[in-house]
């Protein structure tokens, strides 16, 4: 029983944890926008989504012996790719972060997640009153 409720909301997780992910780098790019040489950074929501949801996280290293150690070429634990994010005017000490972009993508990430929110809090309800009879 908990099996089939757990499977109900494995995608809204996981789509929770990458959106909770993103907004941390997005925060991080706007935390270094004065850091010389910073490059920012970002990922394609919908490919680490759906990488995430297949089970793969990237690369695997090959391991010819049990003393190697496994793990991922460039993806992290949330299974997202980090990516350099293009320039729309690179500045005089290389720095790539441009603030408005930055806001952009914030908000759009912060509506993305409160919908998500909204949309599983509906299912929660809708199930609760399932079990409950309607009362």
């Amino acid at each position: 029983m908990l099996d089939k409720i757990s499977k109900e909301f494995d995608f809204q997780q996981r789509a929770l944890n990458l959106r909770a992910y993103r907004a941390e780098v997005i925060a991080s790019n706007v935390a270094n926008a004065e850091t010389p040489n910073y490059k920012a950074v970002d990922f394609d929501f919908r490919q680490a989504l759906q990488s995430a949801m297949t089970g793969q996280n990237g690369l695997s290293l090959n391991t010819t012996d049990a003393r190697h150690i496994t793990g991922g070429a460039g993806s992290n634990a949330h299974g997202a790719q980090l990516q350099y994010r293009n320039a729309v005017q690179q500045s005089l000490d290389g720095n790539t972060v441009d603030m408005d972009v930055e806001r952009s993508a914030f908000a759009d990430n912060a509506l993305q997640y409160q919908s998500t929110l909204t949309f599983l809090s509906k299912r929660i309800s809708s199930l609760n009153s399932a079990i409950t009879g309607g009362q």
